[in-house]
């Protein structure tokens, strides 16, 4: 069994049915979902803002190349192109961190196709706001040691948090795990 964090995005098209999209599709493994913020794009490529989100799931069958593959799909199936790094996208699938059924922080350095945790989750606002919302007391293990999400988002500069805003949107109805 795994419990996988998912950061999903959206700045093409009807962003917040691409987002509804994958709650939809991972069902009954839904524990958690956080808000719907709206962010200004990350990596310098001209483009609309995104919708973000981050979900919570858990699957007694799935391993953590599972989250990888479903999240994949799921893109695909939203009609992602990778034409440009960072550039705009119908739907982004990121799996942020997986734990073991023991509870335990999965990490991989060094597979190319999936690094855990995700190489610059403790960077990036746009996980770490959506993320406390619906876990508070969730830590991101780096470098050895788990860190409180709330402690990485913190260290970000004051604008990059600002550059997050919530919005009125619900991806579904939810509680926190």
């Amino acid at each position: 069994m795994t419990r996988a964090v998912l950061s999903i995005g959206s700045n093409l098209g009807d962003r917040l049915a691409h987002l509804r999209r994958v709650v939809d599709a991972l069902g009954e493994r839904v524990l958690a979902v956080s808000p719907v913020y709206t962010t200004a794009p990350w990596g310098g490529v001209d483009q609309d803002d995104y919708l973000n989100a981050v979900v919570v799931a858990e699957d007694p069958a799935f391993d953590d190349y599972a989250w990888l593959r479903v999240g994949q799909e799921l893109e695909q199936a939203a009609g992602r192109v990778r034409e440009v790094r960072w550039g705009a996208r119908t739907l982004d699938v990121d799996v942020v961190t997986c734990t073991d059924a023991t509870g335990a922080a999965i990490a991989r350095a060094a597979d190319p196709a999936l690094i855990l945790p995700h190489p610059q989750a403790h960077n990036r606002a746009f996980v770490l706001v959506p993320w406390l919302d619906v876990d508070p007391s969730a830590q991101l293990r780096l470098d050895g040691a788990d860190v409180p999400i709330a402690e990485l988002l913190a260290g970000l500069d004051p604008a990059e948090r600002a550059g997050v805003v919530r919005t009125d949107l619900v991806l579904r109805d939810e509680r926190p795990c």
